[in-house]
């Protein structure tokens, strides 16, 4: 399979997933995100100083969701692939980490 084929792959699977979102939830039920990514990204979303950790918590959370940034200069999914995999860490940061901070 090449690299092509692997990003068609992945961006369909994550139009499914997000498809699935739409219908009645996500098919996996299990954790995606870990208590740390969860701390990270909320302190991203306050408009602080980011700090480096928190932007590579970001990325490695984008990476979970099927965004791969390594073909940046000739990728013919982007900003669509991006938005798709922000869309989905959006998803399981409002579902799994406002769990944690009441919890």
């Amino acid at each position: 399979m090449n690299e092509l084929q692997r990003r068609r792959l992945a961006l369909c699977a994550t139009v499914l997933l997000l498809s699935g979102c739409a219908v009645g939830g996500m098919p996996y039920t299990g954790r995606h995100l870990s208590p740390t990514e969860c701390r990270d990204l909320a302190a991203l979303r306050s408009n602080a100083s980011p700090t480096m950790a928190q932007h590579q918590t970001e990325l490695g959370a984008l990476r979970k969701a099927g965004y791969d940034p390594s073909p940046w200069y000739d990728d013919p999914y982007y900003p669509d692939d991006l938005q798709a995999a922000q869309r989905l860490v959006d998803y399981w940061f409002q579902t799994e980490c406002q769990q944690i901070s009441q919890g």
